[in-house]
C-alpha cells in the first residue's frame, strides 16, 4: 500500500500553481488522484478539501496585498452555493470513463484560458441587466463544475470577472480565491454528508495546499508570466491527453 504522506507534496505543488493562476489546485490534484485509480467522487471530494485549504492560504496572503474585491467575491460566492450542492449529488452517479472524458475537456479549456488570460483583459464595465443575469447563471454553473470535478470553479470565475465585469487580472485571481472559500466549503459539506471523501487523505492534501497557497500568492508578484503559462499548460495538456486515452480504454472494455 502506498504511504498516503505523498499527498502532502501533491497538495503543496497544486496549491502553489492554483494560487498563482487563480484556478485552484484541483486541476492538478484531481488528474493525479485519477491516475492512481481513485474513483471520481473520492477524487473530487478529497480535492475540494485541498481547494478550500488552498483558498484560505491564498486569501490570507492576497488580503495583505489588498488585491481582493470582497464585495464582488461575497456575491459570487453566495450565488454559486446552490450549484455546488447539485454538483455533489450529480457526481454520485457518473462513471469513471465519463468523468475522465469530461475532466479532460475542462483541462483543455483551462490550458486555453491560461494562454489567453493576458489578451482577454478589458476595461471596467457597467453591469447591465443582461450581464447581471449572465453573472448569476455563470456562478450557478461554476458551482456545479466546482463540486462535480473538485476544482473550485476558478476556471469560470476568473474569466467571468475579467471579460464580463472588466476586472484586471491582477485582482481577478485573488478575488477568485476568495470566492473559492464559499464554493469549496459548500461542496465539502455536501460531499461529506453523502459519504464521499476520505478524511485522512483530504487532510493531508489540505496541509500541503495551505502552504502552497501562501507561497503561490507571494510568488505571483514576481513570477514571469510566460514561464508560468508554459509550465502549467504543458502539465495540464499532458494530463488531459492521458485522461482521454484512459476514458476511451475504459469505454471500449465496457462495450466489449
Amino acid at each position: 500500500m502506498i504511504d498516503p504522506l505523498w499527498l502532502i507534496p501533491l497538495g503543496f505543488v497544486a496549491g502553489i500553481l492554483g494560487s498563482m493562476i487563480g484556478l485552484g489546485g484541483g486541476i492538478i490534484v484531481v488528474p493525479v488522484l485519477t491516475f492512481f485509480g481513485f474513483p471520481p467522487t473520492l477524487s473530487a471530494s478529497n480535492s475540494l478539501f485541498a481547494a478550500f485549504s488552498n483558498a484560505v492560504g491564498s486569501t490570507i496572503s492576497y488580503s495583505r496585498q489588498k488585491r481582493i474585491n470582497y464585495s464582488l467575491g461575497l456575491k459570487l460566492g453566495l450565488l454559486c452555493i446552490p450549484g455546488t450542492i447539485l454538483g455533489a449529488y450529480i457526481s454520485s452517479d457518473v462513471t469513471s470513463g465519463i468523468f475522465k472524458m469530461l475532466f479532460g475537456l475542462v483541462l483543455i479549456s483551462s490550458a486555453v484560458y491560461i494562454f489567453l488570460r493576458k489578451k482577454i483583459e478589458t476595461k471596467e464595465k457597467k453591469l447591465t441587466k443582461f450581464m447581471i443575469i449572465f453573472v448569476i447563471a455563470s456562478s450557478f454553473f461554476a458551482g456545479i463544475i466546482s463540486s462535480f470535478f473538485g476544482i473550485g470553479g476558478g476556471i469560470i470565475f476568473v474569466p467571468l470577472m475579467v471579460v464580463g465585469i472588466g476586472m484586471t487580472m491582477k485582482n481577478a485571481a485573488p478575488t477568485s480565491q476568495f470566492v473559492l472559500l464559499f464554493a469549496s466549503m459548500s461542496g465539502i459539506i455536501t460531499h461529506s454528508l453523502l459519504g464521499h471523501p476520505d478524511f485522512l487523505q483530504a487532510g493531508l492534501l489540505s496541509v500541503g495546499a495551505f502552504g502552497g497557497g501562501i507561497i503561490g500568492a507571494r510568488l505571483s508578484l514576481d513570477i514571469q508570466e510566460k514561464s508560468l503559462q508554459i509550465l502549467v499548460s504543458t502539465i495540464i495538456i499532458i494530463a488531459a491527453i492521458k485522461l482521454f486515452f484512459d476514458s476511451i480504454s475504459e469505454n471500449m472494455v465496457i462495450g466489449s
